[in-house]
């Protein structure tokens, strides 16, 4: 099989239920530029505010940190286990995945990436389908494709985690909230069922990683951190999957959806943002102070629960259909030792121990009122934690270590 290389890439984005064209993408001499519609221009409503103005004309990213992509698409393409999926998939049809352009890759995610917008032609090749998923099976076959060996449902693999963004492996699915039951998720829904992830732990990972990221959830939604619904599924063998409801999806209407790395174009794979220019970014984009607090509190919440893979792609915000921005519901939340052993994200300049002392300051500079408060709130909430973990039937040695760990953070 031969690459048919996508030269010319139509963009569109569903603003609550109205589906609008935005303008194309398009590559040129190894270049890529973006273009937008006259008609969407005259809405005035801005999908990536600090990197892709609007203007009339074909524009280029002056940055190179999405391989000349604007961040607000980038935002679309999978990385980690979406990637590693998608570069199976092309190799078994004899195609080299070192030739796949980002724009190819757009094609693949077509119509089913995160979030709102839509790429055509639309080349993901997702069927539909009512069939009941079995965890236990799929995790089996996940881990296959970790080994490196072969899997005879790399397809449906594809469909049900291709779209998605990070390392561990993951599905999108469809949850009935009352049966338990798990369908595929990608496509619209039938009434009963909500859009959830769910996630299979890597090679790297515990084997109670699922436990200890819903007793994580527990311990931010009492810390007063906005997160979606968190869940533990069991799979046939009694072994936990950790579920998360998606906060990009209203029903089956689509939420856009903006990533901290797309939005300023800040590479997620170095350290490379400060709460500081996130606090600030918020603080531009909604206009709201109470969208500022949000970031903080989880900022604190980040520091004292020793969450430190606290990267760019980790913090992301949504825009309804009038072009109103708001900070979006906190994930990935779980005990992490970060690169280096140093937060992703640094608190006032400090990474490999930050506390309260700059978590003092960062409210200072941003006369934060409560800042003080929300340090305590959510000290106390996370002195708690063998409460969360016990509940969440976390192991007894990565109870240990966790709670081992938190008290050194002052």
């Amino acid at each position: 099989m031969k690459l048919n290389p996508i030269d010319v890439l139509n963009v569109s984005i569903h603003l609550d239920n109205e589906m609008c064209s935005v303008g194309r993408l398009a590559m040129y001499r190894g270049q890529i530029f973006f273009e937008y519609d006259a008609e969407f221009l005259n809405r005035r409503i801005e999908i990536s505010p600090y990197k892709l103005p609007l203007q009339s004309g074909a524009i280029s990213s002056e940055d190179h940190v999405f391989e000349g992509l604007f961040g607000v698409f980038n935002d679309s393409l999978p990385d980690g286990w979406g990637r590693l999926l998608l570069d199976r998939a092309v190799q078994a049809k004899g195609i080299p995945h070192q030739k796949l352009t980002p724009l190819d890759r757009l094609a693949h995610v077509g119509h089913h990436a995160m979030g709102a917008l839509e790429y055509s032609p639309d080349y993901s090749e997702v069927s539909e389908s009512d069939e009941l998923l079995n965890l236990s099976a799929l995790e089996q076959e996940v881990n296959k494709v970790i080994e490196g060996e072969p899997t005879a449902i790399l397809h449906e693999l594809l469909e049900l985690g291709g779209s998605s963004a990070g390392a561990r492996p993951k599905i999108l699915v469809g949850l009935n909230p009352h049966t338990g039951n798990l369908i595929h998720g990608v496509m619209d829904l039938p009434q009963s069922y909500e859009h959830w992830m769910v996630k299979f732990p890597s090679s790297l990972d515990q084997k109670d990683i699922a436990n200890i990221e819903y007793a994580y959830s527990l311990m931010a939604k009492e810390a007063g951190i906005e997160m979606p619904e968190t869940r533990l599924l069991e799979g046939e063998n009694g072994k936990s999957y950790f579920g998360v409801k998606r906060f990009d999806r209203i029903g089956n209407q689509r939420v856009h959806m903006h990533t901290a790395a797309g939005l300023f174009h800040a590479d997620h794979r170095i350290p490379s943002l400060d709460y500081e220019n996130l606090l600030r970014g918020t603080m531009a984009l909604t206009k709201d102070m109470s969208e500022v607090e949000k970031v903080y509190r989880l900022a604190v919440f980040n520091v004292f629960a020793h969450n430190r893979d606290d990267h760019s792609k980790n913090f992301s915000f949504l825009m309804d259909g009038k072009g109103v921005w708001s900070f979006a519901p906190a994930y990935d939340l779980t005990f992490s030792y970060g690169p280096g052993r140093e937060h992703s994200s640094m608190v006032m300049g400090e990474g490999r121990s930050p506390g309260t002392k700059e978590l003092i300051k960062l409210g200072e500079k941003f006369q934060l009122k409560k800042s003080k408060l929300i340090i305590e709130e959510v000290r106390e909430v996370v002195n708690k934690w063998r409460e969360f973990a016990k509940d969440s039937s976390v192991s007894n040695q990565s109870l240990e270590i966790i709670d081992k760990t938190l008290p050194t953070i002052h």
